[in-house]
């Protein structure tokens, strides 16, 4: 798999597939956006959106084979990493095919990049709003990396993170799961820290992926009405993906078209990814 390696020292992985105009995906996972996630997704756009298009997955910093150093999150430094990948690969624009908590990376590619992403497919968004969860609802994800290392120490979170280095699986292991599992350098950092540097560490990273102030996280909450990137938005139905949020994304962003909550269904699936290709195809550039 090619990688690219950051000016802060983090590597980067990412694929490419297919041929056409460029997509980007942006998978789901928060912490742990690994591009094998797609595999799980009610379609995978790497190999149904390949037929069409030149298809770029990428395993965001922290997730998967891609490793950075053990640091706050944060969108801005995520959006120029997804920058980074697209001037590699000689791109100027891409759309952006975007899942769950991918989205929120999606809106600050587009605030930071606007005449880079060409169009924006947005599944499932994440966001809050009162009437149906709350910012709790994201941090939580967080209390098992906090719990495990203050009540079993380093030693067990390193231990934790050789076995499985999926975040998303094995939230004890914490967000640098990924790089304490193939990295023994950076295990030996890790452990040289007091127990809690690294919990005010996971609460850190924790708040730069689910800040307060915004329900869209990563933008200010104001600018998705003057987002300039078509979208095609596909509902969630849970707490962490509200419709409701769905809905409002289609009705504060200039240029949005919302599917129905059933897109998914086995009986809808292919005409859903018919109109994925089909709203792309729309976008590309002549």
């Amino acid at each position: 798999m090619p990688e690219i390696e950051r000016p802060d020292g983090a590597r980067l992985h990412y694929e490419v597939h297919g041929e056409g105009f460029p997509v980007l995906l942006l998978a789901p996972g928060g912490a742990d956006s690994r591009a094998d996630l797609w595999d799980s997704n009610f379609y995978n756009p790497v190999t149904e959106l390949a037929r069409h298009f030149r298809v770029i997955a990428m395993d965001q910093r922290y997730a998967g084979p891609s490793t950075a150093p053990a640091e706050p999150f944060s969108y801005e430094r995520g959006a120029a990493d997804q920058l980074a990948v697209l001037d590699e690969l000689g791109v100027e624009q891409a759309h952006v095919v975007a899942a769950g908590s991918g989205t929120a990376q999606a809106w600050r590619l587009a605030h930071d990049a606007p005449g880079r992403v060409r169009s924006i497919v947005a599944q499932e968004p994440v966001g809050v709003d009162p009437a149906v969860n709350s910012l709790s609802t994201y941090l939580h994800q967080f209390d098992e990396p906090m719990r495990f290392a203050r009540a079993e120490g380093l030693e067990a979170v390193v231990e934790a993170a050789v076995r499985d280095g999926r975040f998303t699986a094995n939230p004890a292991a914490g967000p640098f799961a990924g790089r304490l599992n193939s990295d023994p350098a950076f295990r030996a950092e890790i452990l040289a820290r007091r127990r809690e540097r690294y919990i005010v560490q996971v609460v850190r990273f924790r708040d730069g992926i689910w800040p307060a102030g915004s329900a869209y996280f990563s933008v200010p909450q104001e600018w998705m009405a003057t987002c300039p990137a078509p979208l095609l938005v596909l509902p969630g139905t849970d707490v962490a993906h509200p419709e409701v949020i769905a809905k409002r994304i289609a009705g504060e962003a200039p240029r949005a078209t919302l599917l129905d909550t059933d897109f998914a269904a086995a009986d809808k699936r292919a005409e859903t990814v018919d109109a994925v290709v089909s709203f792309l195809t729309t976008h590309t550039p002549r």
